[in-house]
């Protein structure tokens, strides 16, 4: 089976690289060539074109920014859909707006192809060890085709519904993500200001109610003053964005949503956007006049 992959960023990049590891003939496509290059030095094949890229490959996964850039690769010229074969599956790993997933996929189901949406949590680290979370919508049969592909990626794979699904339990994972880096901030600011060492606090706490993942990863970020970027806070605004969007057509109020995203613009207009999301922290350090760090 040749698998195309499109979109060698902070996390296309280990991905593509965990798919050759584990045996798969790769097809990959990026406008960075330093980044094509590399892949392509751990036994991939080089293509020009996306276009290229979907003539070569049985399936075809695209790892990109934002809904544009899907669209563009898929339908924009020399894209997917002017090379798709007959019976390919499409799989759109992007972060991306759930109603773009389900317009897209008409487009492929037109030529005869097929199309899951697959986003993933779990940030750069999880990436390079190849255990992220992926969260599916789309066909049981078509699923059921490429999920051993996506365990070469992630530690899991759950179909979660129809096209679309999958993009919208993304949005609700990263509404709980951002509202828990928040609520850690609070706190080690909190316990700053009051003169406890808030590393003192993470360990006191790290293994009761208030543990989880999210502090456990970025925590130690946070102490360490380590804001280089697992998931960039301009990644996580834009996450946010489409979750405001579809709360908007559900008709419904996302009010910790809002608040956290506010916080995260008012760290953009400052210059933070490249740097991971547990500067949100930096917030409510400007505010109070402290930094986290052990004392």
């Amino acid at each position: 089976m040749k698998i195309g992959f499109i979109g060698l960023g902070i996390m296309g990049r280990p991905m593509s690289k965990n798919l050759i590891k584990a045996g798969y003939d790769l097809c990959v496509c990026d406008i960075v060539k330093e980044a094509v290059e590399d892949v392509v030095a751990c036994g991939a094949e080089k293509a020009a074109t996306s276009k290229e890229v979907a003539e070569k490959s049985d399936v075809i996964i695209t790892m990109l920014p934002n809904s544009p850039q899907v669209r563009e690769v898929l339908t924009g010229k020399d894209g997917v859909l002017e090379g798709i074969r007959p019976g390919a599956i499409v799989v759109d790993m992007s972060s991306i707006d759930p109603n773009v997933s389900i317009e897209l996929e008409k487009l492929v189901r037109e030529k005869g192809a097929h199309m899951i949406d697959a986003p993933v949590s779990g940030g750069e680290p999880k990436a390079v060890d190849g255990t992220l979370s992926i969260m599916c919508g789309g066909e049981q049969e078509v699923y059921d085709k490429v999920k051993d592909i996506l365990l070469k990626m992630g530690s899991s794979a759950v179909l979660v519904g129809k096209i679309g699904s999958g993009n919208m339990t993304k949005l609700a994972n990263q509404i709980i993500v951002a509202v828990n880096i928040a609520a850690m901030s609070e706190a080690f600011v909190l316990a700053t200001k009051a003169g406890v060492d808030p590393k003192n606090v993470f360990e006191a706490i790290k293994g009761g109610l208030a543990g989880s993942t999210v502090l456990n990863a970025k925590a130690p970020m946070v102490l360490n003053r380590d804001f280089k970027p697992g998931f960039r806070i301009e990644l996580h605004i834009k996450d946010l964005n489409n979750a405001m969007n579809a709360a908007e057509a559900a008709e419904m109020d996302l009010p910790l949503t809002k608040t956290v995203l506010d916080m995260m613009n008012h760290l953009k207009e400052e210059g933070l956007e490249k740097c991971d999301h547990s500067a949100l922290v930096r917030y409510y350090e400007e505010a109070e006049h402290v930094e986290v760090k052990p004392l």
